[in-house]
């Protein structure tokens, strides 16, 4: 195997650094050495997400489609191999283990203090060994069957997925991240090992590891362990999105208190620099308009409309981008009236400049203050990868953020494209 060639990227801003290397195998390696610290984080993940359920390779002649929730299906499989559960591999070692997968990526993760490089050798070698039987894929089906039922008893879950559902016409960011009882029957031990193939290629991952460690013993693994593939320039697609809605809100009755509201507006999707660069303007106007310094938050707890867990976030992606307005309220549709008259009173009087200042500042500070920390600065990195950018893009991005930017932004965002999901108790 040729050698891996390892850059040093810094950031003169901030003074922090981190090592890169494309590993001769094709991985993508990240470390960031964090000297004094005792513990250390390390990911390895794949660009694939709950999202991507149309796909091909140069090796197909057409678009694969395969059912909804097999990503997530997929990671719960490869914590089982032919002889032993990964759990007690790692209980030997001391770490502390666990995996995820979200709408755009899934990732195998582990903590540790003591036996670092012991608990990176399972890390890499049990991802890259699937294990798939009918058997065992039977008896998944219906322990996340079983996962996804629960999970329908949950209010939170149901008014985010019923927001998507109403703001997202042929997205598959709409469906849940798990799939559904009736997608995940359709799964089977080929299109596993198909999906697995195709996605958990070398050229098509990350390994990010922070803490107090040495770039050379990880490459030392990682030399020995990785196992080299071929490049096969994996294409995702998604049907053709509308700009607007696919229909003004969604309402159902569960076991809940309070009604629950979520409300989106639905705006343009980007990505790599200009993506990240909207996400944060996003992020400065979602505060603008109500964190808890706002005329609007302030008017609307004044009078009863909100409590606390009144909240905004911008929650964008792969081919999807919305502006999301949450929390509890008696009266949801005065709430949704109330944040549409606040969004066009800031755009025809502009926002107010010294809030501005500090929400930039406090979001700027946040970021800097992740770097002192192994679990933000590893997922920083390994997120940042798979986005297109650097780990330093945020702060620099954040440095650079206008008024006149966000309220560009403001510009866009139109109430005819928003819907309201509203959960009422039963």
């Amino acid at each position: 195997m040729a050698t891996a060639e390892k850059k040093i990227i810094r950031n003169e801003r901030t003074g922090q650094e981190y090592t890169y290397v494309k590993h001769p195998s094709g991985l993508d390696i990240m470390v960031w050495r964090m000297e004094g610290f005792s513990g250390c984080e390390a990911l390895f993940g794949t660009k694939y997400g709950s999202i991507n359920t149309r796909f091909k390779t140069d090796k197909d002649e057409a678009y694969t489609e395969v059912p909804e929730g097999i990503a997530h299906f997929l990671e719960h499989k490869l914590f089982e191999n032919e002889d032993c559960d990964v759990f007690e591999l790692y209980a030997k070692t001391g770490a502390s283990a666990n995996a995820y997968t979200s709408f755009n990526q899934t990732v195998y993760l582990f903590d540790c203090s003591a036996n670092f490089k012991q608990s990176l050798e399972i890390l890499l070698s049990f991802v890259q060994e699937p294990y798939f039987t009918q058997a065992t894929v039977d008896k998944e089906q219906g322990i996340i069957g079983q996962e996804i039922r629960m999970c329908e008893d949950n209010v939170n879950r149901a008014v985010f997925f019923n927001l998507l559902k109403a703001i997202y016409v042929n997205h598959p960011v709409k469906i849940d991240i798990a799939g559904t009882v009736e997608s995940i029957a359709e799964i089977n031990a080929e299109l596993l090992y198909k999906c697995y193939y195709t996605f958990y290629n070398l050229h098509n991952m990350v390994l990010a590891i922070a803490g107090n460690v040495d770039v050379d013993e990880i490459l030392e693994v990682a030399d020995r362990l990785l196992k080299p593939c071929e490049d096969m320039h994996l294409k995702t697609e998604f049907l053709d999105e509308p700009e607007d809605v696919a229909k003004k809100e969604i309402r159902v009755k569960m076991a809940c208190g309070l009604p629950l509201f979520n409300i989106g507006y639905k705006m343009k999707p980007l990505s790599g620099k200009a993506g990240l660069r909207k996400s944060v303007t996003a992020g400065i106007l979602a505060q603008l308009i109500a964190d808890a310094t706002s005329p609007l938050y302030e008017s609307l707890l004044e009078e009863g409309l909100i409590n606390g867990s009144f909240s905004a976030e911008v929650f964008s992606g792969d081919g999807y981008f919305t502006l999301i307005f949450g929390g509890e309220s008696s009266e949801p549709d005065t709430v949704y009236a109330r944040i549409n008259a606040e969004i066009e009173r800031l755009k025809k009087d502009g926002i107010d400049k010294e809030r501005f200042a500090v929400i930039k500042k406090s979001m700027y500070g946040y970021a800097i203050r992740n770097f002192n920390n192994v679990e933000s600065v590893a997922t920083l990195m390994i997120e940042s990868r798979f986005d297109g950018v650097d780990p330093f893009d945020n702060v620099e991005t954040l440095a650079e953020i206008t008024a006149e930017d966000v309220e560009e932004l403001l510009r866009e965002i139109d109430s005819e494209k928003s819907a309201i999901s509203v959960v009422e108790p039963a």
